[in-house]
């Protein structure tokens, strides 16, 4: 559906509710432009802004259906830039995912939003408070778009940190059975930021160098400022990265020093009753010399004296060795 749609002129927003063929007419205008913004349009919804800015079949094939990874695609008469939004659910506990779609001509910018993350309503009112920016054509949306959506990121990896430190401090107190899956949970969200992020430097490298049309050259200073911002971003995905496989092989060495803990103590328990059977076993024989000389309660005694005599003697030797 059809969101929001105004015309800007000179930077600045022309008042009352416009369709879209009445903005179409209108950004034809100097120093005019259409912002059209839909939310998980349907084919037949999208046809309209199709006709009237002549969008590309295949963009527009990309934008109803979305699951695109980011790109930019530059066809004749637009620009079209793929972007994937990040949030952080705090109730879940996990990164969700969005996807912008945006058209850029000369004189119009369509933005097709899919799931919750990326709320572009936002991003037109802090827009809207930069008409200065605005003056300077669809570009200036862009900016803005691309702007919030790296904000989002580094707020993203903050409240992804904290999940971080927990899940390291659980691994250091006690290895608990649900650590590994938490764990590979993290890594399986932290790989899709990652694919989320790191396709995005490219495309933003043409637009901050203008090696594309639809960008003007006082905005290629802002998205230059968009695009280290998303090298920090990049940068901090992959030390997140690195530590949950820290964080991995850190949970498999204690549980490793647990396992080996525990066969210790069963090789200390066996070893201790490994002479003991071999004196009950032996003496234990139905030989008839055997049985005819131990047949009194002084030689049975004897015989268990001998056996906790054996055990103390393995006690002390396991501890002079600091086994136990």
């Amino acid at each position: 559906m059809i969101v929001d749609c105004a015309v800007y002129e000179h930077g600045r927003r022309r008042k009352g509710q416009l369709t879209v063929e009445a903005a179409v007419r209108a950004s034809q205008n100097d120093d005019a432009f259409v912002w059209i913004g839909l939310y998980e349009p349907t084919e037949e919804e999208f046809e309209q802004v199709t006709k009237a800015f002549d969008l590309h079949e295949l963009a527009v094939e990309d934008a109803i259906q979305a699951h695109q990874r980011p790109k930019l695609e530059d066809y004749d008469n637009s620009l079209f830039l793929v972007l994937k939004p990040a949030r952080y659910a705090d109730r879940a506990q996990m990164i969700e995912f969005g996807e912008i779609l945006i058209f850029v001509g000369d004189n119009f910018v369509v933005t097709v939003r899919h799931g919750k993350a990326g709320d572009l309503a936002a991003v037109r009112r802090l827009a809207e408070s930069r008409p200065d920016l605005l003056a300077l054509g669809p570009s200036a949306v862009v900016y803005h778009i691309l702007d919030q959506i790296v904000d989002d990121y580094r707020s993203v990896i903050d409240d992804f940190e904290q999940d971080m430190q927990e899940v390291e401090g659980q691994v250091l107190l006690e290895a608990k059975k649900g650590s590994a899956q938490r764990i590979y949970r993290l890594k399986r969200e932290v790989f899709e930021f990652h694919m989320a992020t790191a396709p995005l430097l490219e495309p933003l490298e043409w637009l901050q160098r203008r090696k594309v049309r639809h960008v003007s050259e006082e905005m290629s200073e802002y998205l230059r400022d968009v695009h280290d911002h998303l090298q920090l971003v990049v940068r901090d995905v992959h030390r997140l990265r690195e530590l949950l496989s820290n964080a991995m092989d850190l949970y498999l060495s204690h549980t490793s020093a647990q396992l080996n803990g525990t066969m210790k103590q069963l090789t200390i328990i066996a070893s201790l009753f490994l002479p003991l059977t071999f004196l009950t076993g032996f003496f234990g024989m139905n030989f008839a010399f055997l049985v005819k000389n131990i047949s009194t309660p002084r030689e049975f005694e004897i015989g268990v004296g001998v056996m906790v005599a054996t055990t103390i003697v393995q006690l002390a030797i396991f501890k002079r060795r600091r086994l136990i």
